[in-house]
């Protein structure tokens, strides 16, 4: 299946400011998009990364993708807002927005660049899915990732995407299957959300944040992660 994945890639993060400077929101960033393309590689799937901006596979990380990972990933640079520039690129889309009629149209994934918990098992429950739309909620009820095989379904990323998109489907006759996950269900953006990366994070996102001078710490008798002398 191929697999969208959107991506900031000029001012990412920025509720991560209180604690990361512009360079290491950048890094930290492409870290979480590198080790989701792993996981979706790993998971016999082909991803499209939907970069708001150009960007280098080879070039524009601080480590080395695995050339395989390089291999499998498309770039495809599109500065609409989200919900278009997904739209476009769902089974009925051509990429450019219009309609697309042939009866054959292959499924899409959809998902996150800022899932740095994902693994290839938890992307395979929703996308080995029978489903016509395979969603998986987010925290504060957002939309993490998807999985569309009904051409009429179309996303809409503003305010409780997962109730909206869950109506969406219902419209249109599609069925649904919701993917309780909670590697899915974790995205990254907030202070207080490093501390996943640090226990449950995978390779690239835990190293950057090892090498920014975090670890993991106790305050008040829970888990947390701190910069030196300075709690985060």
């Amino acid at each position: 299946m191929r697999v969208v994945v959107p991506f900031a890639a000029e001012s990412p993060k920025t509720r991560l400011s209180p604690v990361l400077t512009g360079r290491e929101r950048r890094s930290l960033a492409r870290a979480m998009l590198a080790d989701v393309l792993d996981a979706i590689v790993a998971a016999g799937h082909e991803p499209t990364v939907l970069s708001t901006a150009p960007i280098d596979l080879e070039n524009d990380f601080e480590f080395a993708l695995a050339d395989e990972v390089v291999a499998a990933t498309a770039v495809a640079v599109d500065d609409r807002p989200l919900t278009e520039a997904v739209n476009a690129r769902l089974p009925a889309g051509t990429g450019d927005g219009e309609s697309n009629d042939d009866p054959d149209l292959a499924p899409v994934g959809v998902v996150m660049a800022d899932l740095a918990l994902t693994t290839p098992a938890a992307l395979e429950r929703l996308l080995a899915g029978e489903a016509d739309v395979a969603i998986a909620p987010g925290r504060g009820g957002g939309t993490n990732a998807l999985a569309v095989r009904h051409p009429e379904f179309r996303v809409d990323y503003h305010g409780a995407s997962y109730l909206d998109h869950r109506e969406i489907a219902a419209d249109c006759g599609a069925t649904v299957e919701i993917v309780d996950s909670f590697r899915l269900s974790t995205d990254i953006d907030e202070p207080d959300d490093l501390v996943e990366v640090l226990v449950h994070g995978t390779e690239h996102a835990p190293a950057r944040l090892r090498s920014f001078g975090f670890e993991l710490a106790e305050r008040d008798g829970r888990v947390t992660v701190a910069r030196g002398d300075d709690s985060a």
